[in-house]
């Protein structure tokens, strides 16, 4: 199998190395990175028109794209890795739960995948209260979330968001939770600045509903969520 590796925190985010990293534990080395040559967290699911789209080749195995990360999906899929039968985003600096979906570039890299038929994974990791967020662990998780994911079936039409929780070294390996995703909206605290609103939401006291990818991640566990288009 080819995978294509993308993302939206940019082609030099560890995040991107550590996915890399992840595969590579699993013996799967047939793989190029297309990502973003700048940071574009939170674009959703944008993509350029207009105006050209312009790559950088990084190495044999790398190359960085003046897009987001719909255009990364597209861009990889359909001219430099045409092979490709994966599309793998992330690991992202900060969790895509519920309502996060919506508004992820991680995430809509997979979506744009699976509109061209291709099937995808997005892997994120939640981020606990500004804690640092250990690679070598994410690196270790993923990887068992690989080989959990990627021999199972998978819908037409769906793509898989994983969530991963922030764990310290001594921590136990977590649950693997097949689990929806939350319905809740992200919270909507602002305070008043003149004539403006500044948002002071928490997002770890974010609402949930039970059972969801919130409550499983924020819990300590990998939250797995088959997301449908159709």
């Amino acid at each position: 199998m080819t995978f294509v590796l993308t993302n939206d925190d940019g082609i030099d985010a560890p995040g991107l190395q550590a996915l890399a990293a992840a595969l590579r534990c699993q013996q799967l080395d047939d793989w190029v990175m297309v990502a973003p040559d700048s940071q574009l967290s939170g674009c959703s699911h944008q993509l350029t028109r207009g105006y050209p789209i312009t790559m950088e080749r990084r190495s044999p195995a790398a190359i960085a794209i003046r897009g987001t990360p719909a255009d990364c999906t597209r861009v990889a899929i359909h001219h430099l890795v045409p092979q490709a039968r994966w599309v793998l985003s992330g690991i992202n600096a900060g969790g895509n739960l519920g309502a996060d979906i919506y508004v992820s570039g991680t995430v809509a890299a997979v979506r744009e995948a699976r509109l061209h038929r291709v099937p995808g994974i997005a892997i994120s990791h939640y981020i606990h209260k500004g804690q640092a967020i250990d690679w070598a662990i994410a690196t270790r998780l993923t990887a068992k979330v690989l080989a959990f994911l990627l021999p199972q079936p998978l819908p037409e039409g769906s793509f898989w968001n994983v969530n991963l929780p922030h764990l310290t070294s001594a921590a136990p390996d977590p649950n693997i939770v097949l689990c929806p995703v939350c319905t809740q909206p992200l919270p909507t605290d602002y305070e008043i600045d003149g004539d403006a609103l500044r948002f002071v939401g928490s997002y770890d006291q974010r609402p949930r509903d039970p059972g969801s990818d919130v409550e499983v991640c924020f819990a300590g566990h990998i939250a797995i969520s088959r997301v449908t288009l159709w």
